[in-house]
């Protein structure tokens, strides 16, 4: 199972708290698995923060997945939410590098994996329901390298924050449920939406 790469193709100018936390809980969760997480098209402008250049088994391009994989095109496989075919198992033998569009946790979604599905990459879906980067890239590793049917993950969809004692949020995406029975978000996500709720999520991100 080990050999597995995913890649994060960055497609923005900026890289905010949400993302950082977003792609530290990628780097981290890979890393544990033996997999290899891959930030492409970063902007030569756009300094990563400290502890993203830290992160084990991180590596920050600037160029994009078609040269940095150009070799590898049959090996790639683009998660599109418009993709007419599911994830399976089976698609471990068949892909290497798994690709993703950030910033996939837009809502209402934008569509930035259009960018991506230009250049042809054979395409599968994660289900409906729009997700998180982190968790696109944690269901596809349970997928690929835990063998588990995408119906078979637990799923918790738009779970309520509570903000504080007289406010709570809805998240509008859908979350892989921990051992703990709560849905799995990066670590200090859910300060940073208590702190940030007044914003709007537009500014997260």
């Amino acid at each position: 199972m080990a050999g597995k790469t995913y890649v994060v193709e960055h497609l923005d100018d900026e890289l905010g708290p949400w993302s950082e936390l977003e792609y530290l809980t990628i780097a981290k969760e890979c890393h544990e698995a033996g997999a290899r997480f891959c930030l492409s098209s970063v902007p030569s402008n756009l300094v990563l923060p400290e502890t993203l250049k830290a992160a084990p088994g991180l590596t920050a391009e600037g160029e994009s997945v078609e040269v940095l994989y150009a070799d590898k095109k049959s090996r790639v496989c683009l998660l599109d939410p418009s993709a007419s075919k599911e994830l399976s198992p089976e698609d471990s033998d068949a892909f290497e590098i798994f690709l993703f569009g950030g910033i996939l946790g837009d809502d209402p979604p934008r569509d930035r994996t259009s960018e991506l599905r230009k250049k042809g990459y054979e395409n599968r879906r994660l289900g409906p329901k729009q997700m998180t980067t982190d968790t696109a890239v944690r269901v596809t590793r349970m997928i690929i390298q835990d063998k588990l049917p995408l119906d078979k993950i637990p799923y918790v969809d738009d779970p309520e924050l509570r903000v504080n004692k007289n406010e709570s949020t809805e998240m509008p995406f859908r979350y892989v449920v921990g051992a703990n029975g709560e849905p799995i978000m990066p670590e200090g996500m859910v300060e940073l939406i208590k702190k940030d709720t007044e914003k709007g999520f537009g500014d997260l991100f």
